[in-house]
């Protein structure tokens, strides 16, 4: 269907009734709605008709608290905030969902209340809404930012038919942490690799035009060092120097800031002793004035309240002051603003000037979105109907989840899989699961409605295919809100695995951890296989050694004894809707896998934190065979299991010698070129990827830092140039007081396909 086509609504026409008569004469709504006057203009103009007490309502965000289609609630905290939202005390709602509920709450907004203003309606759509992608730091594996980006094109495309105007994506936050349940929702631990990332999703959820009813407002989250979390802990104290923050934290932030997003998201951490939501530096000095940010700023979910229990607040009234002095504009299910910001003005201790530019920016998107215009713009439930699971977006999801699955190992070429005339035993609870493929944050999709890895390896028809679910995996039900409870002592299943492994040729195991084990909340001390799994995949390895581990995971998992023992292993993520149609294909070789971790993965959780990009201590390396006096570990390497960037192919890729033309001056741009050839039997895309390493510095640099990708595709025998420009831009850093500068001296440029190699040169800036 064309996705340009505008759903129209002759509600539309009561929404302009409701709001003309609030304009004096020298201004007619239509006026205002009209193209030639600024959304800034437009939102002045709105802002001198409001109260104070309606100013504060649209800094008030609430979630949905009732069955807007059902009877209006009698009493408790659902009538008050209904009577709220008909008092106009209510700027956005967030999860309200599906274009008959997003309706009725949005008549009442524009239709009951003095002025008419429409919400804005936010929802965590973060990798899909009905139809779910793969979880983000998959889809970054793919390194392919066209295919990112239409992922976001496409969830944008099935949320807005389903009301929603707003998400709370991109995350942003670069993480080393594989602890950190919510390095799922990221891209990983490089700042350039996630400021590409970051501007794709937002120009995936936007569009080139936020007023169209099929894109939606983005938000960059989480401002700001999040994924620094000590010990991987989720909402944990955050300590990391200005170094680190200006040159790991804010790259991409900076990215989205630059394509357009129209809203950043506070955070929970503190950093330098200050919680984010209460942080001047971070919101008013850095955020709006150093970078000139003229979107708004959505607090955490209760995160203004939650200054209180940081011991940095001491009441609710107190929360609300520093929040809004600091920047926050809208308050997410606190409650604070509402309660206290009029008193607040009352007594002095906030200018109402603070709040003026808080409401100006939260209605100029709104203006921007185009809700004034037509509220009910995302409310067609033809629309919703046609557009909900089509095609299009299946096909989107099925094309990004088998770009998002890396090959990590394959000896004796195990993979790709015959086509016919093979045994193959699939293994494991998690190969039948319809459910948890889909990962953590897809609170809109059904359960049960992934294809299993069973389901897409059945369309093959020329293999004899058997399949022994093993020990469950969780015991009990599982859900978004309550910890899962793992299986860690229920071997009943081992018997008919082994079995069933006894007589096959290859056998498939599919493990890993379920969808609701990584996330908001779901840190991990032991991140190797959950449960049982270990025990079951040694005991098959005992009776069949031709085994494909296929991992499903939202982190990077310890794996060191699969490493050194199973001849091939995939890590396929969590791929969602269409995860077991792109793992099949990639088994079979329909699709040649291409992906690249976008985090290490370790030999032992004790190496976590561990990143490609550290920095080198004065003792990098031993003295002599028997010295202890340099920084390693006595029981493990400090090198990791899989570094940052890896991923083999069913082809094999050579690369020739590093050129570097044009003028080693600081004031042209460098040009640096390598060939690479496809020297296997098959076609096959290649990440090609450069770093840099600035030798010396007057701020010591890490040993290898990403300033440059190529995905490409060969043909068998092919070859192609790839060239890289190196500028300031990418030969620069921020020094401690965040200026950005750029030091003559010795660099070593690297080329490759993962961020251990040795292909090198070396350049002089002089």
């Amino acid at each position: 269907m064309n996705v340009l086509k505008k759903y129209k609504t002759p509600l539309f026409f009561i929404g302009v009734l409701s709001v003309l008569w609030f304009f004096e004469s020298s201004f007619s709504y239509k006026y205002e709605a009209d193209s030639i006057i600024s959304s800034d203009k437009k939102a002045e103009i709105l802002l001198s008709k409001m109260t104070l007490e309606e100013k504060i309502g649209q800094m008030n965000q609430y979630n949905g608290f009732w069955d807007f289609t059902g009877p209006s609630p009698k009493s408790g905290d659902a009538e008050k905030k209904h009577q709220d939202l008909k008092n106009g005390l209510v700027g956005s709602m967030l999860n309200v969902r599906g274009v008959k509920d997003v309706m009725a709450v949005q008549k009442i907004a524009v239709e009951e209340t003095r002025l008419g203003i429409p919400l804005i309606i936010g929802f965590d759509v973060i990798h899909g809404y009905k139809t779910i992608s793969p979880i983000p730091i998959a889809e970054a594996a793919s390194w392919d930012l066209e295919a990112i980006q239409k992922s976001a094109e496409m969830a944008a495309l099935e949320s807005s038919a389903a009301g929603i105007n707003w998400t709370f994506a991109p995350m942003v936050d670069i993480s080393r942490d594989a602890r950190w349940g919510r390095v799922m929702e990221g891209a990983g631990e490089d700042p350039f690799l996630g400021s590409k990332i970051a501007t794709a999703r937002v120009k995936g959820f936007q569009g080139e035009n936020l007023s169209l009813n099929f894109t939606i407002a983005a938000c960059a989250k989480h401002f700001a060092a999040y994924g620094f979390s000590e010990g991987g802990r989720d909402y944990n104290t955050v300590d990391v120097g200005t170094s680190t923050l200006y040159n790991m934290v804010f790259p991409p932030f900076i990215a989205a800031k630059d394509a357009g997003v129209k809203t950043f998201m506070n955070s929970f951490n503190e950093l330098n002793g200050i919680p984010a939501t209460g942080n001047e530096y971070l919101q008013r000095d850095v955020l709006k004035e150093e970078w000139n940010y003229d979107g708004f700023v959505v607090s955490d979910w209760g995160s203004i309240s939650e200054m209180i229990a940081h011991g940095y607040t001491k009441d609710g009234s107190h929360a609300a002051e520093i929040a809004l002095i600091a920047g926050s504009d809208m308050d997410m299910e606190s409650y604070l603003y509402l309660a206290h910001l009029k008193n607040l003005v009352d007594e002095d201790k906030v200018e109402i000037a603070l709040i003026d530019d808080a409401v100006k920016r939260i209605l100029k998107v709104k203006f921007e979105l185009g809700l004034f215009d037509d509220p009910y713009k995302y409310c067609d439930l033809k629309r919703e109907e046609e557009i909900t699971g089509s095609k299009e977006i299946n096909d989107a999801a099925l094309d990004i989840a088998k770009k998002s699955i890396v090959l990590l190992k394959n000896e004796g070429n195990l993979l790709p899989l015959k086509k016919e005339g093979q045994h193959i035993a699939i293994i494991g609870a998690l190969a039948s699961d319809k459910t948890s493929p889909l990962g953590n944050w897809r609170l809109a999709a059904d359960d049960d409605t992934a294809i299993s890895v069973l389901e897409g390896m059945s369309k093959y028809k020329g293999n004899l295919i058997s399949y022994s679910k093993g020990p469950d995996l969780t015991i009990g039900k599982t859900e978004f809100i309550t910890q899962l409870k793992i299986n860690t002592g229920d071997k009943s299943g081992f018997k008919e695995a082994i079995t069933i492994a006894k007589e096959a040729d290859i056998v498939l195991m599919v493990l890993g951890e379920h969808g609701f084990q990584s996330g908001e909340g779901r840190s991990r001390t032991d991140i190797g296989l959950p449960g049982v799994q270990q025990e079951l995949l040694e005991e098959i390895f005992k009776v069949n050694k031709n085994i494909v581990l296929i991992l499903n995971n939202g982190r990077p998992l310890a794996i060191s004894w699969a490493d050194e023992n199973i001849p091939s292993i995939v890590e396929a993520w969590q791929l969602g809707t269409q995860s077991g149609n792109a793992i099949a294909e990639v088994l079979y070789g329909d699709y040649n896998p291409s992906g690249k971790l976008p985090m290490t993965f370790p030999r032992n959780v004790g190496q976590v934190p561990i990143y490609y990009n550290y920095k080198n201590t004065g003792r990098p390396n031993s003295p002599g065979p028997e010295s202890v006096f340099w920084s390693h570990y006595n029981d493990e390497k400090n090198t990791p299991l899989y570094p940052f960037g890896y991923g083999l192919s069913y082809t094999t890729f050579n690369y020739g010698t590093i050129k570097i033309t044009n003028s080693f001056d600081l004031d042209q741009k460098i040009t640096v070129s390598v060939a690479i050839t496809n020297i296997g039997k098959r076609k096959g895309k290649e990440v090609v990827q450069l770093y840099i390493r600035d030798k010396y510095a007057s701020i010591t640099r890490p040993v290898k830092e990403l300033k440059g990708f190529e995905l490409l595709e060969l043909l068998p025998g092919e070859k192609k140039i790839v060239d890289f420009e190196l500028t300031e831009k990418e030969l620069g850093f921020y020094d401690n007081d965040g200026e950005w500068i750029l030091e003559k001296g010795d660099f070593e440029i690297f080329i490759g396909g993962n961020s251990q190699t040795n292909n090198k040169t070396t350049l002089e800036l002089k």
